[in-house]
């Protein structure tokens, strides 16, 4: 991601709704789905600065931060992780087998080659053990804060199953989140990718984020985002704002 973004995520992850919402419903799903199970080594691939790391630590006995940013390992040393590890979804500096849990939160996007990544998670994953993936949904809602996080692809469910099929894993989860907000923000990012259209020129570095929220209504947006997790346990939804699957690699 361009540098202005990583300073961005890290100045609103903690207070911004759409970061609180998505650790909630993330975290949550992964909690319910594991059932009591302890990871013993969890890999946070692409983990940016970190937001998603004192999470998991609650999950798993130990977690290990990687991404190709060294800034962003560095904030993620202030976190209290110490171990992270620069590197690329290409060639992960661990053995074969060595993690019962890999993580990839909006991260696949930003890969070029999908599966040749995929591969190699499956090559650090222990049999039996469970890969997640969250990834933005449709690709006709591709506008510049695409640009600017420097996503390749946006993605289907159908889309993602495929690519979870072909790199061996059986897929256990796979729906949509961010379902109640959707119907606002379908609507608005295809008005802002019109007005791109119509008014071309420099590529700005500015996304959504930076809109100035007041705090009563990052909290009612992070409460709306939040609402979808009780459903989300039970069923998977069938449209929404961003998709996570679960997927496992075959004993």
């Amino acid at each position: 991601m361009e540098a202005a973004a990583y300073r961005q995520f890290r100045e609103l992850e903690d207070s911004h709704w759409w970061f609180r919402g998505r650790r909630t419903v993330y975290l949550g799903l992964l909690r319910h789905h594991l059932r009591g199970q302890r990871p013993k080594c969890v890999l946070d691939l692409g983990c940016g600065v970190g937001g998603f790391l004192a999470g998991l630590s609650e999950l798993g006995e130990r977690v290990l931060p990687t991404d190709m940013d060294r800034a962003s390992l560095g904030i993620c040393r202030e976190r209290g992780f110490r171990l992270g590890v620069v590197s690329d979804g290409y060639a992960l500096p661990f053995a074969d087998a060595s993690f019962e849990l890999v993580c990839l939160f909006d991260a696949l996007e930003h890969i070029p080659d999908e599966a040749r990544a995929l591969a190699e998670v499956a090559r650090v994953l222990a049999p039996g053990g469970r890969v997640v993936v969250t990834v933005p949904a449709y690709q006709f809602l591709y506008a510049n804060n695409d640009r600017v996080a420097r996503h390749c692809r946006r993605y289907t469910r159908a889309r993602l199953r495929r690519a979870l099929d072909r790199a061996g894993f059986v897929l256990e989860r796979n729906t949509h989140t961010n379902v109640f907000l959707f119907p606002l923000i379908l609507p608005a990012v295809l008005l802002l990718k019109a007005w791109e259209s119509v008014r071309p020129g420099p590529v700005s570095q500015r996304t959504n984020l930076t809109l100035p929220l007041p705090a009563a209504l990052q909290g009612l947006l992070w409460s709306v985002f939040a609402a979808e997790l009780p459903f989300s346990r039970r069923f998977d939804w069938p449209a929404g704002h961003s998709i996570l699957a679960i997927a496992r690699k075959p004993d």
